[in-house]
């Protein structure tokens, strides 16, 4: 899955609040600011609908996911991308709630305007999304859901079978992501670990992941405990850890937790690295481990920014917008598969009436999108998953996230 708050690949991103559009204020982040410019009088209108928490303990990733959105429609618009048409995009605030994602989906699935979607942040969310937005034919395009059953369904590992065709990701999966990190504290000579994670299903499924590939390989988990979302101490549990010395503690979950369970860690002389996925890669988490998270480690999707063609391109685009949240862990993915989108509704929308005749096809055009992105090549395989597999490990150092290994995934 996945964010961060902070986006130290090279470029600062001033955080002041701007109107994007005339249609109103970015101020009220739980609807849909269109995100238009350049639309011709007598235009057809096409919606790209996000969702995403734009509130609540993960809406930095959320809101930077949709301002990413934003910009790329506003440039698809300022280009006229697709003639005849203008684009607007309409964001649901998901909470980071199955439930409230779904009421989400069947609004947007109701909208006769709305012809793709960017979303979700959750595996969770997208769950209750997926079987929503399918039968209305209406692409689907996550940024940041890592889970592999999303695209090959609950017996991916052995016989895996495409079960949604209008669902597609631009980010990598846990079976990569997990084992990535496996690998990465075996060269470290880290041989055991104990194993957190908080029910949910990212942080299950990647510590399944991490677990599968850590004790293959010869290192062994000496301890596999669990945390209730909701809670704030983790007493109960690092007193079960700690006991059994390991040389370090995986955490399947997201920074709001990833955090304080670090800073709970070391405060008990549990003084070993927490090391997690993406969705503890977010500059919220030193903030909440604190002074004592230096070496905690966490993998992430792509290589940094700064180091891509186009990384900069996209830093710089969503900069001089002035948006009241930074782009985050997710923004150039969220990017990316906007562009996807956009890219499919070029042939689409072509000869469309309407944006509802056209989902089908929107659908059937995304299949066979081949671009250059911000986050390298945009481009999917039989499944929906991205053909992009990069990965980096980051370290804490100096109070920040730095990078200590970019690659993909070996054997």
């Amino acid at each position: 899955m996945p964010s961060r708050t902070a986006f130290r690949l090279g470029v600062t991103v001033l955080a002041t609040t701007l109107a994007l559009s005339a249609c109103g204020s970015r101020g009220d982040n739980t609807g849909g600011g269109s995100g238009q410019t350049g639309g011709g009088a007598g235009n057809k209108t096409a919606k790209i609908g996000v969702i995403a928490p734009l509130s609540g303990d993960l809406s930095a990733m959320g809101l930077g996911i949709q301002h990413s959105v934003e910009l790329a429609v506003k440039q698809a618009n300022d280009s006229g991308a697709i003639p005849g048409w203008t684009l607007e995009v309409e964001a649901k605030d998901d909470e980071a709630k199955p439930e409230t994602a779904k009421n989400a989906a069947t609004a947007l699935a109701g909208d006769s305007d709305v012809v793709g979607v960017v979303g979700t942040l959750n595996s969770s969310t997208a769950q209750n999304v997926q079987p929503v937005l399918a039968p209305a034919n209406i692409v689907m395009v996550s940024p940041a859901n890592t889970n592999p059953s999303l695209t090959r369904g609950a017996e991916f590992a052995d016989s895996p079978k495409r079960t949604y065709k209008n669902y597609f990701r631009t980010c990598t999966t846990d079976d990569v992501q997990g084992p990535f990190a496996a690998q990465y504290l075996l060269e470290q000579g880290i041989k055991t670990v104990a194993t957190v994670h908080d029910k949910k299903t990212y942080g299950q499924g990647l510590v399944d992941a991490f677990t599968k590939e850590f004790t293959a390989k010869g290192g062994t988990v000496v301890a596999a405990e669990t945390i209730n979302p909701d809670d704030a101490n983790y007493q109960n549990v690092l007193a079960a850890i700690s006991g059994k010395k390991p040389q370090a503690v995986y955490y399947g979950g997201e920074y709001p937790q990833g955090g304080p369970l670090s800073q709970q860690m070391k405060a008990g002389g549990l003084n070993v690295p927490l090391v997690g996925g993406d969705g503890l890669y977010n500059p919220k988490y030193v903030e909440l481990a604190g002074g004592t998270s230096t070496g905690d480690m966490t993998t992430s999707v792509g290589a940094p920014l700064d180091t891509l063609a186009k990384g900069k391109e996209f830093t710089d685009g969503y900069s001089a917008q002035k948006y009241d949240q930074e782009p985050g862990a997710y923004g150039a993915y969220a990017y990316d598969a906007a562009n996807a989108i956009i890219e499919g509704l070029k042939t689409s929308l072509k000869d469309a009436e309407s944006a509802e005749a056209a989902r089908q096809a929107t659908v059937d055009a995304i299949g066979k999108v081949d671009l250059e992105g911000v986050t390298g090549q945009v481009a999917f395989d039989e499944y929906g998953d991205s053909k992009t597999r990069i990965l980096t490990v980051y370290t804490v150092k100096d109070g920040a996230w730095a990078v200590a290994k970019t690659g993909e995934l070996q054997g």
